[in-house]
This record gives structure tokens, sequence and C-alpha cells, in this order.
């Protein structure tokens, strides 16, 4: 394995939030190719979200978005496992991001996880839950969302 310079271990830590070991051990792993260390990355946040799915999620997130106009709006709740995660600023972003895609892409529960993010098309909601399972180390789940829209008939209850 190579060793790997202070900078490029700084500027995948911004872009990826991973932890300095993971992600000098990736970049070294990659020998120092940021896109193999950012594939690698994705791999361990796979396997860790894996690892954490049965856990249970009693906390969490109830986040809104209304579009600036005011005629569309998102309600959602996110659960992790302790109000500490609940509080980070990552848990926090996620909910907010994840409120905006539901106002402006209006998913079915089935293929959000799928959808290609709204501010990112080439990541998908379920990408961005892998790696926020990844940074916190918690179980995350997007338990429900509605979306409203001006004029749209009402979604049977």
């Amino acid at each position: 394995m190579a060793k790997t310079s202070l900078e490029a271990i700084k500027a995948l830590r911004e872009k990826t939030s991973a932890s300095l070991n993971d992600v000098r051990s990736a970049l070294e792993s990659a020998g120092g190719d940021e896109k193999k260390a950012l594939e690698l990355l994705r791999q361990r946040g796979v396997q860790i979200a894996e690892k954490r799915s049965g856990r249970a999620t009693g906390q969490g997130r109830v986040e809104t978005y209304v579009h600036h106009d005011g005629r569309l709006g998102a309600l959602i709740e996110i659960n992790c496992e302790t109000d500490f995660v609940a509080r980070t600023p990552a848990f926090v972003q996620f909910c907010r991001d994840v409120a905006m895609h539901v106002a402006a892409m209006d998913p079915q529960p089935s293929t959000l996880l799928e959808q290609p993010f709204v501010k990112d098309q080439g990541t998908t909601v379920g990408d961005l839950l892998k790696s926020l399972i990844a940074t916190t180390g918690e179980n995350v789940v997007i338990k429900r969302f509605t979306r409203y829209a001006v004029g749209e008939p009402a979604q049977p209850a």
C-alpha cells in the first residue's frame, strides 16, 4: 500500500465525511486514486448499512420543505438509533435534502431510494442514505413522507 498525502486525505474526507482512518485506508488501498478510493468507501458504506439494518430506530427527526412560492411542500419522518445522531449536522442536512427531493420529485414510497437525487443525478437517494449510515454508524430509516401541492387532489389516507 502506498502512503498518501495529507491533502488527499483531507480532500476526500471533506467529500465523504468518512472517518480519517477509513479515508486513509481507502486511498492507500487504491494507490492514491481518488475515484477508486470513493468506490471502496461506497462499498464499505453498503456493508455497514447491511450490518445495521436490523437495529431499532426509536429516535429521529420530522422535517419540512416548503417551496419559495408556498405552493409545494413535503413533510417527512426519518428515524435513527439515538437522539445524538438526530441532532448532528449531517443527519439534519440529510433530512432537509430528502424533504426537498420528495417535494420536487413526488416519489412513491417503493421508488424513493432508487430515484436519482434531485441535487445530484449521479447518485440515488439510497446511496445518500447508505453514506449517512456509514458516516453516523447507526441505522437510519426513511419512515414516511407526504407531498402537498396546491391544486392537486388529496391522496387517500
